[in-house]
């Protein structure tokens, strides 16, 4: 072996080893997705909400009937519970509950009319607002509008059916807390998909079994651990954040290579938010190919410069090379 080739060998060596310990970063990591720490939160609503927590905020609940004049105990029903930590570790959580609910609800017992009120939707708050403007609200109601989720709108679905509003809560997308990411955001799905009691709320359909769905699926659990149901039951949007074109499940992915290639559909879904400097560089492709088994992902713009210029000496030895025997092979004629 001759002294160039050796260090090509032990630049190879150090860049891959360089590509093992390098980790990702997020593009969008914004002050709601940071980690929360409800011990510190502390709201100015507090002493108003607390007067909801003190009821909502447990399975069970006391309160004087004025009527017998006797104090009553009560199991609250499950669909009207609000944690009090989940909420304050939410994207809402510097609200007051009479920010999107009647100021009526502060009297108690609440009038039974209260519970037909209309209840806001993201767009609402969220719409002409140039604090979330980077978020594209409007363009993520629009793609909603499309959906096949926005047919059952008259049957009573809303973003809140995806979106909890009391616990939503936007989770940061990196190398760090993925799988958390991907286990977070197929519950939202599952919610309805998986519990047949929360599916017959909005159709007539007979229940679906997940599993035998996806039968054709190979290495089922693998796929399911790894990858969001959205990555392929949406139309990848790279404007917005997360895609809301929900589509008809014949136009779902089911061909390997949209996933398992270098042009994988799951870099600009899943992994759109990592750097694209180290996506481009390949030092945080093996990660992604080791997670996500994609073709080719950890392919280095350095590696590739780096092959053509000895491509690029090669040829010219040889031409040079072959230069020289020509004018010596003149010189001898």
């Amino acid at each position: 072996m001759n002294l160039f080739m050796f260090r090509i060998i032990i630049l190879l060596t150090f860049i891959n080893l360089f590509s093992i310990t390098s980790e990702g970063s997020s593009l969008f990591e914004t002050e709601n997705e940071k980690a929360r720490d409800t011990t510190t939160f502390v709201s100015r609503f507090d002493a108003d909400n607390n007067r909801c927590f003190k009821c909502h905020g447990q399975e069970k609940y006391e309160y004087t009937n004025e009527t017998i004049g006797k104090q009553v105990k009560d199991i609250m029903c499950s669909e009207r519970i609000v944690r009090r930590k989940e909420f304050y570790s939410s994207n809402h959580r510097s609200f007051s509950c009479t920010d999107c609910h009647s100021e009526e609800y502060m009297k108690f017992p609440h009038s039974g009319e209260l519970r037909m009120e209309q209840k806001y939707i993201c767009i609402d708050c969220h719409g002409g607002d140039a604090k979330f403007a980077k978020y594209h609200f409007e363009e993520i109601d629009s793609e909603y509008r499309k959906s096949t989720h926005f047919k059952m709108e008259n049957e009573g679905f809303s973003c809140w059916k995806c979106h909890n509003p009391h616990t939503y809560k936007i989770t940061v997308r990196n190398s760090k807390n993925l799988k958390e990411t991907i286990a977070y955001d197929n519950a939202i799905c599952l919610n309805c998909h998986s519990n047949f009691s929360h599916f017959q709320l909005l159709t007539e359909r007979k229940e679906i079994n997940i599993i035998q769905k996806h039968d054709w699926l190979p290495k089922q659990t693998l796929h399911f651990a790894n990858v969001r149901c959205i990555e392929c039951h949406t139309q990848i949007n790279n404007n917005i954040p997360v895609s809301h074109l929900i589509q008809a499940k014949d136009q779902a992915v089911k061909l390997c290579n949209e996933c398992h290639s270098k042009n994988s559909i799951l870099m600009a879904s899943l992994y759109k938010f990592e750097s694209k400097e180290q996506r481009r560089d390949g030092f945080f492709n093996g990660i992604i190919l080791n997670a996500s088994y994609v073709i080719g992902a950890n392919r280095n713009e350095y590696l590739n410069l780096l092959s053509l210029i000895i491509f690029v000496c090669v040829i010219a030895i040889i031409v040079i090379h072959i230069i020289f025997r020509i004018r010596k092979n003149n010189k001898t004629y």
